[in-house]
């Protein structure tokens, strides 16, 4: 009886064996109690079991602004599934970049994804990188620039698309005079993303040029602006956080303009569900610091390339509503939309 109850055990276990290769991928009774453990926890997690390589991801992200923050959850993502040791760093300053750049080239990093919003600056830094075998990928800032630089890839949205696309948003509410307010001067992202706006919008268009990195600046220089001139009605920013300081610095203006924004985070979906921002053009970071990652590794292992080097990927724009904030919210609040 005792042998007839072991092979029935011995069966019962080769069948669920059997089972669960149709489900994950396999199940074996050679690497046993904790490495099958492992084994079944990388695969359902998708973890790569290639060799760990490691990744620089430089930024021109100035201190504080959360918008970094997606960007750099998404690429600790698709680390963390490819095995990589992703090494993140910023600077605003377009030659301090460049240094950064340098400083993965000595550290011989395997791939290097850098956003190039002065592209004239990184120019020199990036072929050399490019001359010492490293691949590198361009995200989020560059997209008229990453071709001729050599860049192997580019995720990211159409600025200048995506602006005309918010001019367009504000011919159908009725608006007559915006101020387009860009928080980094020579930022040729931002400089597109305005030009798009005044390209597309039948009314009036008027850059307002603020210090990004001081927030109590950009409140008061919006509202003086406001105060100036009353036929403002449509406060135009570039980012999360600025949208959220115009709409207080509308309030001290006593001002009656509206507020819309380029790029979201928790903070602005609750915005819009409040109403006190009328809408957001989302170019989803979080995509772009994964996709920029992942595709190095892929390109590394597998040889692929998106866009085969002469088109980019793009990631946006996608136009968040009050129609549909909702379902977006739920991601916002994880930090990652």
């Amino acid at each position: 009886m005792e042998r007839k109850s072991r092979t029935r055990k011995v069966t019962a276990v080769a069948a669920a064996c059997a089972a669960a290769a149709l489900l994950a991928a396999g199940c074996s009774s050679s690497s046993g109690g904790k490495a099958a453990e492992q084994s079944a926890n990388v695969g359902s997690a998708g973890k790569a079991n290639t060799a760990r390589i490691k990744i620089a991801m430089i930024t021109h992200a100035a201190p504080g602004d959360t918008f970094w923050d997606l960007i750099r959850k998404g690429a600790q993502a698709a680390a963390a599934k490819d095995n990589v040791d992703l090494v993140y760093s910023s600077d605003p300053n377009a030659a301090n970049q460049a240094n950064l750049i340098q400083n993965a080239i000595d550290q011989k990093v395997d791939g290097i994804a850098v956003t190039l919003a002065k592209p004239d600056a990184m120019k020199a830094a990036v072929a050399k990188a490019e001359k010492a075998g490293i691949p590198v990928v361009g995200f989020n800032a560059g997209l008229d620039n990453w071709k001729e630089q050599g860049l192997l890839e580019y995720f990211g949205q159409d600025e200048n698309v995506a602006g005309q696309a918010f001019g367009e948003k504000l011919n159908s509410l009725g608006a007559k005079h915006n101020i387009c307010v860009i928080q980094e001067q020579g930022h040729v992202a931002l400089e597109a993303r305005c030009a798009g706006v005044k390209k597309s919008f039948k009314g009036k268009t008027e850059n307002l040029y603020v210090n990004g990195t001081d927030m109590p600046s950009v409140k008061s220089t919006i509202t003086a602006k406001l105060k100036q001139d009353s036929s403002i009605d449509e406060v135009v920013t570039l980012g999360g956080p600025f949208a959220l300081t115009a709409v207080q610095s509308v309030s001290d203006a006593g001002s009656k303009a509206k507020v819309a924004t380029f790029d979201l985070n928790k903070d602005v979906t609750k915005a819009i569900q409040a109403g006190t921002v009328q809408f957001a053009v989302d170019q989803q970071p979080y995509l772009q610091g994964y996709l920029s990652i992942d595709s190095l590794w892929l390109y590394k292992y597998n040889g692929n390339f998106s866009g085969g080097g002469v088109a980019p990927v793009l990631t946006g724009p996608a136009f968040v509503t009050k129609d549909n904030v909702d379902t977006i919210a739920k991601f916002a609040a994880k930090g990652t939309r």
